[in-house]
């Protein structure tokens, strides 16, 4: 089985993660996309309750399609969430998987400060995809300008942002939002 592991804060998970889950699967680039939210971040950015991040993310995952799951990974791992942990997690939990890490082209930049970036490449080939704002990524479409931090922000103001957050998403965190801890 081919499985693109699509990880990230998703803080929340909005329609671009849908759609790039979608576009993975739909040109048969996987035969599965899970999505892993992290248990930290890396470079310290604050996150939501990792509870609450991963029921947004399994309300995504049943909006999509039934290839898409959500893998908890990070829980068991704990501590920093660095991807090259995760992915190796997730090989030897499954040995007849092959996975593809699923990076968006605007973390580019970034991963020369990733922990095993060369290793990553090589073991995990990455599959980038692209994303207005940001440098175009040759043969891959580039997948609208939706970011988490913009949602969050506009949850914050009150706006609405159902064109923003697939319906059952918009469910999982008003109902986390009822308990005390939205995505702000």
């Amino acid at each position: 089985m081919r499985v693109g592991v699509f990880g990230g804060s998703f803080h929340p998970p909005h329609v671009g993660h849908a759609l790039v889950a979608a576009w993975l699967r739909w040109t048969d680039q996987v035969d599965e996309v899970w999505l892993v939210p992290a248990w930290s971040h890396p470079f310290g950015k604050e996150l939501a309750p990792f509870a609450h991040r991963l029921a947004w993310c399994r309300a995504l995952a049943d909006t999509v399609g039934p290839w898409v799951r959500v893998d908890p990974v990070e829980r068991a791992l704990g501590g920093t969430s660095y991807t090259i942990h995760t992915l190796d997690a997730l090989a030897e939990a499954h040995p007849h998987h092959g996975f593809r890490l699923v990076v968006g082209a605007d973390v580019l930049p970034d991963t020369p400060r990733w922990r095993a970036w060369s290793r990553i490449e090589a073991e995990y080939a990455p599959l980038i995809v692209g994303r207005a704002g940001h440098a175009a990524v040759p043969g891959v479409p580039t997948f609208p300008e939706v970011s988490s931090t913009a949602v969050r922000a506009a949850l914050a103001r009150g706006e609405d942002v159902s064109a923003l957050v697939p319906r059952a998403v918009l469910a999982a965190i008003r109902a986390s939002e009822a308990e005390g801890s939205g995505p702000s």
